[in-house]
């Protein structure tokens, strides 16, 4: 018998694969790589940044052609150029928020939220992971867009009663203001999303919440509207970046708390139906 056939054939060893641990950092990378990877992310933050400066850079247009002839509307009576430069938020904070329902929604719709909770078993991770990342760009957008729009408008309005600079007391406030407002609405569209689990229906309650709502209110009589409006989401979140305030408005901290409060109020909602319910 030879030595080739008598001694036995090792057995290859294979190497064994790497282990990977879920941690938060990982999880904030995948969602921040998901988030990108979709069309509908750019084109939304698109419009939500050009809605922000177009729509302000048409009111300081109209209102320094309406000093220029003497016949200034009076809705712009009393603008600011901080006012004036943020007239475009209500309307970016549709876009934000709409793209922050399709961030959660949009998964659920095409079944790849699957995929995310069997890779992240304890699943508040990606919820958290979704809300910061798709806030914090939120919060980037609307400040660029809020410092763009006021450096441009107050070069339209120079020489009028509305001319302000960054100098002024309260414009750097507001500005602030106006990009976290945008975050956080951003976030509260993300856990609607969640919430809901249906792009249309996290759409409509988020279109209700922010636009419907406080026109029904204004309905009711006097009284009921001094309690109830300035701690509506929308109101609450003027308050943040409006430049002056009244009796009938919320201070810029208050209104920073109430919102935070109708934020966190949102998210826990999310947390409970993901931890409660299966996908």
């Amino acid at each position: 018998m030879s030595t080739l056939t008598a001694t036995a054939e090792k057995p290859r060893s294979t190497p064994a694969r790497p282990v990977y641990r879920v941690t938060g950092r990982r999880v904030l990378a995948s969602e921040w790589a998901k988030l990108w990877s979709l069309r509908s992310t750019w084109i939304t933050l698109g419009l939500g940044l050009l809605f922000l400066v177009a729509f302000g850079l048409i009111a300081a247009s109209r209102y320094k052609s309406g000093i220029d002839s003497g016949n200034l509307d009076s809705d712009f009576a009393d603008s600011t150029t901080v006012s004036l430069s943020l007239f475009g938020t209500n309307f970016a904070q549709l876009a934000l928020g709409v793209l922050g329902v399709l961030v959660t929604a949009g998964e659920y719709s095409t079944g790849m939220i699957r995929s995310t909770l069997a890779a992240v078993p304890r699943r508040l991770p990606v919820l958290w992971s979704k809300a910061a990342v798709f806030g914090l760009v939120a919060l980037a957008v609307g400040t660029l867009g809020a410092f763009v729009t006021f450096l441009i408008g107050s070069g339209i309005v120079s020489g009028t009663p509305a001319d302000m600079s960054f100098s002024h007391a309260g414009v750097l406030r507001s500005l602030l203001g106006a990009g976290l407002y945008l975050g956080l609405v951003g976030v509260i569209g993300a856990a609607l999303g969640a919430l809901l689990r249906s792009v249309a229906g996290g759409i409509s309650v988020l279109v209700a919440t922010f636009m419907l709502i406080p026109g029904l209110i204004s309905l009711l009589p006097s009284s009921w509207q001094n309690d109830i409006s300035p701690y509506l989401p929308s109101n609450a979140g003027e308050g943040m970046f409006a430049l002056t305030h009244d009796s009938t408005t919320l201070s810029p901290g208050a209104g920073l708390l109430v919102f935070l409060c109708w934020t966190v109020l949102a998210l826990g909602g999310a947390a409970y139906r993901l931890v409660r319910s299966d996908v």
